[in-house]
């Protein structure tokens, strides 16, 4: 147990030391940002960790923090500084089920490169990769493609009758909710039936993720029916989600108001938008910008050949 532990840890800050390094012939500046924050995100689907600040240990004045779900917010606020390309490591938190790949404590490599749209920022993730992963090239596939490859169908244009029958078909309809929307179904039919095959060889990107599932990226301007967001897919998991972002604070607000109208729908309390975010995107200096997170954990899992999160971990939930 012990020589498997610290191989382990070995490999772990080997992979972390070479990340640095990759960044550091880049001039790329490492920042490091708040991990316990005022505000969090409005994004229904994450449940932050709520924490009490008592600011005079008298407990008379209780204030209501967070534990990160990312450091997204704050890097931005750092890029509207006109402060160039910055990538920041770093633990995150998020509320959910713990499993295979999932702990409620993880590691993050959050990454923004000024003036790169979603393609430039793609090529330069492949670069990181291929200095931890052996393969030639990432693949690149769009939503809507993978879609048709797999399933005949457009997941643009699709109908609620239409996702429903595709999860009964493959005997899943037993997953669907009375408040699901189409959006919910086609994040069912993508998590069942596509995911597990995406990557098996070499990295996948997924590009052009529909409007309605890019909370913080831009719109394409030539088709308002998708994004210019990206995942990352290696061995069937999940590795990264990306975009060119969002700076229009008129347009976040709407979208950060939209989450917060589903919150309420589900009867889920609402959460107070971070106006300093919101300023920071009308900053003269804030650049046109695309940026990735990446989940270090999964990577050293398939660097590793494991396939539970909490054996890369140095302690998991269960051991804390």
């Amino acid at each position: 147990m012990f020589k498997k532990c610290n191989f382990i840890l070995s490999r772990r800050a080997s992979i972390i030391s070479s990340i640095r390094n990759f960044f550091l012939k880049k001039n790329i500046l490492e920042v490091e940002t708040p991990i316990m924050t005022q505000y969090t995100v409005t994004d229904y689907h994450l449940v932050p960790f709520k924490i009490v600040y008592n600011r005079n240990n008298f407990h008379d004045i209780d204030i209501n923090n967070w534990l990160i779900t990312s450091p997204e917010y704050h890097m931005k606020r750092l890029l509207s500084y006109d402060i160039g390309s910055i990538y920041q490591i770093c633990r995150v938190f998020r509320n959910e089920e713990v499993g295979n790949l999932h702990n409620c404590e993880f590691s993050m490599l959050e990454w923004y490169q000024p003036y790169y749209n979603m393609f430039d920022m793609m090529e330069s993730i492949e670069s990181l990769l291929q200095l931890i992963f052996d393969f030639q090239a990432c693949e690149r596939i769009s939503y809507k493609d993978i879609f048709m490859e797999v399933l005949s169908i457009n997941p643009l244009n699709i109908s609620m009758k239409e996702a429903y029958s595709v999860l009964k078909k493959i005997n899943h309809e037993h997953l669907i909710k009375k408040k699901n929307t189409v959006i919910d179904l086609l994040n069912l039919i993508f998590l069942i039936v596509i995911q597990p095959n995406l990557g098996l060889k070499n990295p996948i990107f997924v590009y052009h993720y529909p409007e309605n599932q890019a909370m913080l990226a831009r719109i394409n301007k030539f088709d308002l029916r998708i994004s210019d967001r990206f995942e990352l897919f290696f061995k069937g998991i999940e590795l990264g989600n990306g975009f060119c972002e969002l700076v229009n604070s008129v347009e976040q607000k709407k979208r950060f108001d939209l989450e917060n109208m589903y919150r309420e729908r589900e009867k889920i309390p609402k959460i107070e938008i971070d106006m300093r975010f919101l300023t920071a995107l009308d900053n003269k200096y804030m650049p046109y910008c695309s940026g990735v997170a990446l989940g270090i954990d999964r990577i050293i899992m398939i660097i590793c050949n494991i396939n539970k999160i909490n054996e890369v971990l140095t302690f998991s939930m269960q051991d804390c």
